[in-house]
């Protein structure tokens, strides 16, 4: 037996040796990630045609679906804009064609340029603006005159009432063709540049909004001229996951019915 313990107290000394030496070596470091340069600092680029890869878990809480400002804001007939006469804080005109001269934010004028500029080079197409931002009291008008001509009820069915409308966000575009052809008609969806768009505008941040299948859903009419930006991140991944609706998605209101 005190042989054993000589033999186990020589090998354990050992033992102890190389722990030593292993705990004194010096670690290698690899670069830490914080070095990098900060996303935050690089200068805003126009958005390309090339979509943001879908990534497991995306993050629904990136943005507010109430906030105004927010570029997710999910506005309906069961959900007024809050404040109800809301107006974007910054507009601009991007350097396109217009047929009603109307602003928009400056993250959907440069994702508009984008998009147009892209349907020009791959197919040949040219595209307006047919309207874009429209103040509460623009909406106004815009409702009341669609009443006094087809009855609240119809109206109802194809202009949102004011504090309702994607276009008060600054967000939503109707874009049309050149030269002119099925302007705001549903015909536009037959059109070369209007199955460009459907196909395509994914891409650059933009979702057509109201499709033929989703009234029930987003409470108005087919509106193939009508698109709405959200980013490029969570149009890929309603593109990627063939998501048609900002209700379906985000789990929120929506319906034919305003509240």
């Amino acid at each position: 037996m005190r042989r054993r313990g000589v033999v186990l107290t020589a090998a354990l000394t050992v033992l102890l040796a190389l722990t030593a030496c292993t705990v004194s070596a010096p670690a290698t470091r690899r670069p830490s990630h914080s070095a990098r340069p900060s996303a935050t600092h690089t200068p805003r680029a126009l958005p390309t045609a090339t979509a943001t890869p879908t990534t497991v878990g995306f993050d629904k809480s990136a943005h507010s679906v109430d906030d105004p400002n927010s570029i997710w804001v999910v506005v309906n007939k069961a959900r007024p804009l809050n404040p109800i006469d809301y107006a974007p804080p910054t507009l601009v005109y991007p350097d396109v064609t217009y047929v009603n001269r109307q602003p928009m934010r400056p993250e959907v004028a440069d994702a508009l340029v984008a998009m147009f500029r892209a349907g020009k080079t791959e197919a040949g197409l040219d595209f307006s603006v047919q309207s874009a931002y429209r103040s509460f009291e623009s909406q106004t008008h815009v409702y009341d005159d669609d009443v006094a001509r087809h009855g609240q009820a119809f109206a109802d069915t194809d202009t949102a009432r004011p504090g309702h409308s994607e276009h008060q966000t600054g967000l939503a575009v109707d874009i049309s063709a050149v030269p002119a052809k099925c302007s705001l008609d549903a015909c536009f969806g037959t059109t070369q540049q209007g199955e460009w768009l459907s196909a395509n505008s994914w891409r650059f941040g933009f979702i057509l909004r109201y499709t033929q299948t989703t009234v029930p859903i987003t409470g108005f009419t087919y509106e193939p001229w009508h698109f709405r930006y959200v980013g490029i991140p969570l149009s890929t991944e309603l593109h990627t996951e063939k998501v048609q609706t900002l209700e379906e998605f985000f789990g929120v209101p929506g319906g034919t019915e305003y509240h």
